[in-house]
């Protein structure tokens, strides 16, 4: 038989990946056989390497390649449904696999990994329970999109209570993609898309487990345990998390961090039904009691008695959460898949006397088809997502919430000319309140040179603001809920651009990777905290803007260290009219005008030890008007500062390998400088004439830097 070039793989540009690829999709000879085949990866660089793959190690789902000089970003075409080993899609996505993560700072889930990519920021809603999410290019959390295994699973709730319960043990790679990709997605993906890819039971050892714990008394735990048939394969796996010991370095009465008890259950199964069908179901079921609040309140789990008391303030949220997913995939000459998630997302909680109970259902099915016409590959589809909400307050009080969403979508990447590709894409969704949902969708990129690449992007969204799951302070009730009008769906408009160049200096390689980006919203809904004690949502009479630029450097040496150098300029802002009737421009709250990230890698081989060093640096943004008070218990006349300082968080780790045993044993240190947020994110809590926590005044919105300080952590690791 003929040795077959295969796979010349280009680099996607942004990070440093080490260099094992995984391309999930048939490869066969012109006779529809596998191997064995020569690869030759060229990877937008000059030197070339082959490797021979026999067919003993070719399998219909997955290639693996070695190692090479130069780290590779991993090809992906993001959840679209196809896997491209050809060049990267027009759309830019950038891919952070498991060992990326695990060697600069072993998150323990997901909200622990955004920190490691350039343009992502938590944000923290609460400074007592600590509810987070996840801010793309400095726009709220509600505006990016969560997927497992490009399933939408995590509703409006779900992605403010429930992120925290994406294992580490889970996440295969992580896929990031700025601003409106794909049409698949839905319109609602108005920041960007992060799609965790869950692994895969054939690519997992009997046993994998990670065991970790800190000097702050957090203790997490987990373990797959996985099985290879020969058509088929499944894993079964547990993820635990503990802290429960109340620290107080502030001084404000209140714990600096929430304390939690969480659990996950989850399983995976994947196989074949005959030569052209594939197969795969994923189970979750996650648990956690989360509280936070009064020393007395926390202390020997008082909570469980003192939920909902007038006298003693702590805040407890104890969330389940059930999913379900699966895909079917037929390669026949007009592949077609079937996608189906279930999730349910139920929530318990009190904020002092307040409670608030809400339950969210969410499914989604969506049947794919894909056909390849000489240089033109469409992809189109039909999909349907029902949600159903329900909860304690007015949103509900005549009759839970239930939205059927009708789309379809299609989707054609045309490569037009030698340096050219186009990727051209619409969506139509059917809303029950706003009726049809247009989303258009144009990517272009063009390759100038051999080792440059060019892309433009454009796209719509449109999103219906649901403010009783997305906004904190009023479900906890410290302030009260005001809406000015009819509230109208936010639309949006984005334009991106990005310029990724791969170089060498002298022996050694890299990758310069630049991006500009502009969204403008007109129908904005932004919360206004102007007013203590209250928030006011209405439509922007003017409009928002977010844009900004983005630049990454990823260099890697010949002897074996590595640097990743990231920075992000933004300005998120609203324009709306002032008393006068003029327009007047304001920040947004809590997007800062710019960000860094640094990471230095260095592996000594013999030894087999990696060195990291990490920082994240976060300038200035704007702040909420929350108000201290007096001695008397009234609001001061001036506001805490509306304008936060500049802040860096610097992070070391030492891994060593055990080949022998494929053990992975690690520690660092989180915070080396313990940087902590000045004061106390708390307003009010000393008003004389209440018990802590239950005043009029009391506001937990200040919260906009870390209040845990310096972290040891020690961890052991079998995973290969």
């Amino acid at each position: 038989m003929k040795k077959w070039c295969i796979l010349p793989l280009l680099l996607s540009f942004q990070c440093l990946l080490p260099a094992q690829a995984v391309i999930s999709t048939p490869i066969n000879d012109p006779q529809g056989k596998p191997g064995p085949f020569v690869e030759r990866s060229q990877n937008e660089h000059p030197r070339k390497s082959e490797i021979r793959i026999p067919n003993s190690e070719i399998n219909q789902d997955t290639l693996l390649l070695p190692e090479m000089t130069l780290d590779l970003s991993e090809i992906v075409v993001k959840a679209e449904k196809r896997a491209s080993y050809t060049d990267p899609s027009p759309i830019k996505t950038l891919v952070f696999n498991s060992a990326y993560l695990e060697k600069r700072g072993s998150p323990v889930n997901l909200i622990e990994s955004i920190k490691l990519v350039n343009g992502l920021q938590e944000v923290v809603a609460c400074g007592i329970c600590g509810t987070n999410s996840i801010s793309v290019n400095g726009l709220p959390g509600a505006y990016t999109a969560v997927m497992i295994d490009g399933m939408p699973m995590y509703g409006n709730l779900a992605a403010v209570y429930g992120l925290n319960g994406i294992s580490r043990l889970l996440i295969d790679q992580l896929e990031v993609t700025r601003g409106p990709g794909q049409a698949a997605y839905g319109s609602e993906a108005m920041a960007g898309v992060i799609n965790v890819r869950t692994k895969k039971p054939d690519q997992l050892p009997p046993l994998a487990f990670d065991l970790s714990a800190s000097s702050y008394g957090e203790l997490f735990g987990g373990a797959i345990f996985s099985h290879n048939g020969k058509r088929n394969a499944a894993l079964l796996g547990v993820d635990m998390g503990h802290l429960n010991r109340f620290a107080d370095a502030n001084g404000d009465g209140f714990g600096d961090m929430p304390l939690f008890d969480r659990i996950s259950l989850f399983s995976k199964w994947s196989g074949t039904s005959g030569p052209r069908n594939r197969w795969n179901l994923f189970g979750k079921y996650y648990y956690e009691d989360r509280r936070n609040g009064a020393k007395d309140y926390v202390e020997q789990r008082a909570y469980r008695r003192l939920r909902g008391n007038g006298a003693v303030y702590g805040e407890s949220i104890y969330t389940r959460r059930a999913e379900l997913l699966g895909n079917w995939e037929n390669t026949c000459a007009l592949p077609y898949r079937f996608d189906l998630s279930m999730s349910w997302h139920g929530q318990d909680s009190y904020y002092g006397a307040d409670a608030y109970r809400a339950t969210q259902g969410i499914a989604f099915l969506q049947n794919t088809w894909m056909y390849r016409t000489g240089k033109q590959y469409w992809t189109g589809g039909l999909s349907a997502r029902f949600q159903y909400y329900d909860d304690n307050t007015e949103a509900t009080k005549t009759k839970a919430e239930q939205q059927w969403q009708p789309g379809l979508f299609v989707q054609n990447e045309w490569n037009f000319a030698p340096r050219w590709t186009a990727l051209g894409a619409g969506r139509l969704d059917y809303h029950a309140k706003h009726g049809l949902i247009v989303s258009p969708r144009l990517h272009l990129k063009f390759k100038p040179g051999e080792w440059t690449t060019l892309r433009l992007n454009y796209g719509t969204g449109f999103r219906v603001v649901h403010l009783f799951t997305e906004d904190h302070a009023f479900v906890s009730g410290q302030r009260e809920l005001v809406i000015d009008g009819d509230l109208r769906p936010e639309r949006s408009w984005t334009l991106t651009a990005n310029l990724g160049h791969v170089y060498e200096w002298g022996k050694s390689s890299g990758i310069i990777d630049i991006d500009l980006f502009y969204t403008h919203f007109a129908n904005k809904i932004i919360p206004n905290y102007d007013n203590p004690g209250l928030i006011v949502y209405a439509n922007t009479g003017g409009h928002a803007e977010s844009k900004g630029v983005s630049a990454n450097v990823s260099h890697r040496w010949t002897f074996p260290l590595s640097l990743n150098l990231g920075a992000t300029l933004q300005a998120v802002t609203r324009t709306e009219p002032a008393d006068g009737g003029a327009l007047q421009q304001k920040d947004v709250e809590f997007a800062p005008r710019w960000t860094g990230l640094a990471s230095l890698n260095y592996t000594w081989k013999k030894p087999a030890i990696t060195l990291a060093y990490n920082v994240n640096a976060t300038g200035p943004m704007a702040l909420p008007a929350v108000f201290d008070l007096d001695a008397a218990g009234e609001p001061l006349p001036e506001p805490r500062p509306l304008q936060s300082k500049p802040f860096a968080l610097h992070q070391f780790q030492i891994q060593k390998e055990i080949e022998s045993i494929h053990l992975d044993c690690y520690a660092g240190v989180r915070n080396i400088f313990d940087y902590r947020q000045p004061g106390s994110p708390l307003a009010g809590f000393d008003d004389p004439r209440y018990p802590a926590g239950f005043s009029p005044h009391f506001d937990t919105a200040y919260a906009y830097a870390p209040l845990q300080g310096r972290v040891w952590y020690v961890g052991v690791r079998l995973a290969h």
